[in-house]
């Protein structure tokens, strides 16, 4: 894929951190002609698309826009991004952009919108995704989002996240879990599923912890249990620790 076009230069951390996490190949440049310019080595069939930060100088940015949009060959998708104080001089101006963000952003946010455009747009390859219900995981980013919140999980929470989800209705005992996203190499207790999913209750927030279901003396379930709602062993409740055994 040819590159993606930035404004202004230097990229903003945050930005060149969510194209990077994005795998993109991208280059910036301070005004339009310099980005006409750049395309002609850097782009051979053109950009595949732009994020502009209007952060520092919204002006500029607009300027960059509407010379990207207005050219023979519009460059789109176009993601802008502005601070919260910016939004009103967004009016009457959506032809500028395709999408637009506040900063400041994570760089995961950023990096989905980024993802998301390109492959809406048919530029971008459609990404692997694990969902259910309101969560979605991102297995090429190591991402996962609840009801459009990304959680800021720790590299083992996503890791039995993405096991659990990935078998919803499926019953787990505490050491077939350590076997199986641990590794049979670790000497840790049954304790630490335990702990692990204690923070993800937490941190899928009051109203989707029911997501991972204790079943009581047996272990874990993600979801609904498959032969149907009620049947079998009984979920336990958000708030139960999982200590029953």
């Amino acid at each position: 894929m040819d590159p993606i076009v930035c404004f202004p230069d230097p990229v903003p951390p945050v930005i060149g951190a969510a194209l990077r996490q994005c795998g993109t190949d991208f280059r910036a440049a301070n005004s339009a002609e310099l980005a006409d310019a750049l395309e002609q080595t850097a782009a051979k069939d053109g950009w595949a698309g732009a994020v502009v930060s209007g952060a520092e100088d919204l002006s500029g940015a607009l300027t960059f826009c509407r010379h990207l949009r207005r050219r023979e060959d519009p460059v789109s998708p176009l993601l802008l991004a502005v601070g919260a104080e910016q939004l009103g001089e967004l009016q009457l101006r959506g032809e500028l952009f395709d999408d637009f963000c506040l900063l400041p952003a994570r760089p995961e946010e950023i990096a989905a919108r980024i993802e998301h455009l390109l492959w809406r747009s048919g530029r971008g390859a459609a990404p692997d995704l694990v969902e259910y219900g309101p969560l979605v995981l991102n297995l090429e980013t190591y991402q996962a989002a609840v009801a459009g919140r990304v959680l800021d999980l720790t590299y083992m929470e996503y890791e039995l996240l993405r096991f659990l989800s990935s078998h919803p209705g499926k019953v787990f005992t505490r050491e077939t879990l350590l076997n199986r996203v641990w590794g049979y190499e670790y000497y840790g207790g049954a304790r630490t599923v335990d702990v692990h999913v204690r923070r993800l209750r937490a941190k899928l927030g009051e109203e989707h912890a029911h997501l991972i279901h204790t079943v009581r003396s047996v272990g874990y379930r993600f979801g609904q249990p498959a032969w149907g709602p009620g049947a079998g062993p009984g979920p336990g409740t958000a708030s139960e620790a999982g200590d029953d055994r």
